[in-house]
């Protein structure tokens, strides 16, 4: 990556912390130029990510989630990884309406939404091993 730029923030998953995620990545990416559109769409994706660290990957205590994004003059990428129970299922946890708790009245779009606001994605994981959600997006001009 040409004029490489790289940011790594590591925190605990406490609901409070979705929004600093946000903020964080918005403000890293500024320098840019993005439009309030791209801004909103990598805040969007960036806040289901960390949310599906919160809700599903530390279910029996907080854990931390590391976030880490590199931009150059034309793209971010954005990685989010935990260190908690993983998912069975990648496949299936991608499916639109999918949710593992759908007690708790989950939508089951996380990985959806992601995957429109972004122009790549991929989800890595492992059981009790913790997952690794990374995005790109391009920036325009």
């Amino acid at each position: 990556m040409k004029n490489k730029n790289e940011m790594k923030l590591i925190f605990p998953s406490n609901p409070e912390n979705e929004r600093l995620a946000r903020i964080a990545v918005s403000a890293f990416i500024s320098e840019l130029g993005p439009t309030i559109a791209e801004i909103a769409e990598i805040k969007t994706a960036v806040s289901e990510a960390v949310t599906n660290c919160i809700v599903h990957a530390y279910r029996e205590k907080p854990g931390m989630i590391t976030l880490t994004v590199k931009a150059t003059s034309s793209k971010v990428h954005i990685r989010i990884t935990d260190r908690g129970c993983g998912i069975d299922d990648v496949k299936r946890a991608m499916e639109p309406l999918y949710t593992s708790r759908p007690e708790e009245e989950r939508a089951g779009l996380g990985f959806a939404v992601m995957e429109s606001f972004t122009d790549r994605m991929t989800v890595k994981s492992a059981p009790k091993k913790g997952t690794t959600v990374t995005l790109i997006k391009n920036i325009c001009c």
